[in-house]
Order: C-alpha cells, then sequence, then structure tokens
C-alpha cells in the first residue's frame, strides 16, 4: 500500500514485516512460491518477483519460476541454486508458526503493534482481509496517537 509506505513507513513511523503464510491447502505450489519470492529477494527483487507470481498465479512450477527469475533479469543459476537447496524452507515453516500462534489462518492479514525493549514485537491489533486504506490509517494513527492516563 503506498499511502502508508509514503506516510508511515518512509517518515520512521512505522517498520513494516512481511511473512510467509503459504496456503497450500488452496494452492498447492503457494509454498514453492514463497522459496521463490524469498529466493529473489536475495539478488534485490523481492516484491517484484511476489507481484509476478501473484499476477501468474497458475504458472508457479518450479520450469516457471526459473523463467520468472529469468524474466526479472536475475541471476538463474544463483536462484535455481537458492531453490534446490532449500535455503528458505525453515524460516517460512517458522512464518507459518508464528501465523497460527497468532490466530491468524488466511491472507492477508496484518498485525499492528510495538517494538518493546530487546526487539521483540507485541502486536496489539489485528487487521484480516483486503481493507480500504483508512482502515490502516486509522488503526495505525489510534496507536501512535499519544495516550491519555
Amino acid at each position: 500500500m503506498p499511502g502508508i509506505e509514503k506516510e508511515y513507513v518512509n517518515t520512521g513511523k512505522l517498520k513494516y514485516i512481511f511473512k510467509d503464510l503459504p496456503l497450500e491447502s488452496i494452492h498447492k505450489n503457494a509454498f514453492r512460491a514463497a522459496e521463490a519470492v524469498s529466493c529473489a529477494g536475495d539478488q534485490g527483487k523481492f516484491w517484484e518477483m511476489h507481484d509476478r507470481l501473484f499476477e501468474n498465479q497458475n504458472a508457479i512450477v518450479t520450469e516457471n519460476l526459473i523463467k520468472h527469475a529469468e524474466g526479472l533479469g536475475l541471476e538463474a543459476s544463483k536462484f535455481k541454486t537458492c531453490l534446490e537447496k532449500g535455503e528458505y524452507i525453515e524460516k517460512i515453516r517458522k512464518d507459518v508458526s508464528e501465523a497460527h500462534k497468532a490466530g491468524i489462518t488466511g491472507t492477508p492479514a496484518f498485525l499492528i503493534g510495538f517494538t518493546a525493549p530487546g526487539g521483540k514485537v507485541r502486536a496489539v491489533k489485528m487487521i484480516k482481509g483486503s481493507q480500504p486504506y483508512a482502515v490502516f490509517k486509522n488503526a495505525i494513527d489510534s496507536l501512535l496517537a499519544p495516550q491519555k492516563e
């Protein structure tokens, strides 16, 4: 969401953290797609691959993932090695586990909260589903507002 990035992330008011939740029950290649996106991220094309695969959900078999990587100008051999080695499998599994612990069962889902001392994030609000910008703005502004005692 460009508005959130412009108003909150770029100004340092908000940190955006992306976590994977491949829904394999809905799309059998979702986990492999999540791996591909992370492998593309190694070459600076995380969001480009994310968007490309989202737009081409019927073309997420390994052979097509390599073609998508080449189409984005990625070094294909490096990308392929990342996929073959399963470099992101454990990270994605951890993300899935964290999502389930937080009660998230579908995408998109957003947790909004604070970074506690020590760097741990404490989520205080959840927004489920695709929502208009105003819903996010409202939730974020309410958390950023000075708390009245």
